[in-house]
């Protein structure tokens, strides 16, 4: 009954779920691993600002270039403000406002990004405090370049003068006619009154949308798994009831179909096709009266049209 499994039509089905559910199942188990570690990379994160506070400040060269570990961790500079810039569409606590953004000439020559505190409302020069003037020594911690969709940055374009969307080292270098570092950093407490920004978790870490979606495309991929399977099972069961009809002489044979001799669809909807009751009240004809070419019928009007008695 299963010699079915032999043909290369099968063959073909098997290879396939074959490979398929270790591949879904490897895939299942990769986006779950994302997750995961987005899961640990966020508690690490949430630890690391925490400890971060208590340690001391270190020289900003020993902590460049910025990356997962140096996020966060508390850096000292000195040097002279320079240009003030306004980062705009900034939420905090769940309302808006903007950064106030002064670049920091240091000895070397390049300006370090300084985000000196926020403002609610919409961006204006004239509400933003003028940063101190002469020497001065900052401390907070570090933050690594923004790019578009990162920590809600907007994908806006053509900001007005004085103002930009993303503070990094690739859009502030058409600014300001000095090198600026890719990097910044934001002050543990607010310049002039101003709230100070509170520090944002690394890029492609943490429990934002991306790893809901790396969670969503696990579950996917088991799905796939099942219905793999599934249909595998299906088409077994369904060609194991064709064999066994077959056995049975249940199903119609070729020649039948090409003669027109199997009942077709039509016939059982329009009444044509004998039924099972037919045969018992005797309603369906005789093969001794299709030999002899009677027809109960016409006999039965015959003696209805003839007059009694004759």
């Amino acid at each position: 009954m299963y010699r079915f499994l032999l043909t290369p039509r099968w063959w073909g089905i098997n290879v396939f779920v074959v490979l398929a559910i270790p591949f879904c199942i490897f895939m299942g188990s990769w986006q779950l691993g994302r997750f995961e570690d987005r899961v640990q990379d966020h508690e690490t994160a949430t630890t690391q600002q925490d400890s971060d506070r208590r340690e001391a400040a270190r020289p900003l060269a020993e902590l460049l270039p910025v990356d997962k570990a140096t996020v966060g961790d508390q850096t000292t500079v000195s040097g002279r403000y320079a240009d003030q810039l306004l980062v705009p569409e900034r939420q905090l606590d769940g309302r808006e406002g903007y950064y106030v953004l002064t670049l920091l000439r240091t000895d070397g020559g390049k300006a370090l990004p300084v985000v000196r505190g926020w403002l609610p409302g919409e961006p204006d020069a004239a509400k933003a405090p003028a940063p101190p003037t002469g020497e001065v020594t900052v401390t907070g911690a570090l933050q690594a370049a923004e790019s578009v969709g990162s920590n809600g940055v907007s994908p806006r374009t053509g900001w007005p003068d004085g103002q930009t969307g993303a503070i990094s080292a690739a859009t502030l270098l058409n600014l300001v006619p000095y090198d600026v570092y890719d990097a910044w950093i934001t002050l543990n407490e607010g310049d002039s009154g101003m709230r100070a920004v509170p520090v944002s978790a690394p890029q492609n870490t943490g429990l934002d949308l991306k790893a809901f979606q790396n969670l969503g495309y696990t579950a996917e991929w088991f799905a796939f798994v099942g219905f793999v399977i599934f249909m595998w099972f299906r088409l077994l069961r369904r060609e194991v009831e064709l064999a066994r009809d077959a056995e049975l002489g249940l199903a119609p044979e070729d020649g039948d179909a090409e003669l027109g001799l199997a009942p077709e669809d039509g016939d059982d909807e329009l009444g044509l096709a004998p039924e099972d009751g037919d045969d018992e009240l005797g309603l369906a004809p005789e093969d001794g009266d299709d030999e002899r070419g009677e027809d109960p019928d016409r006999e039965e009007t015959g003696r209805q049209a003839s007059p009694s008695g004759v």
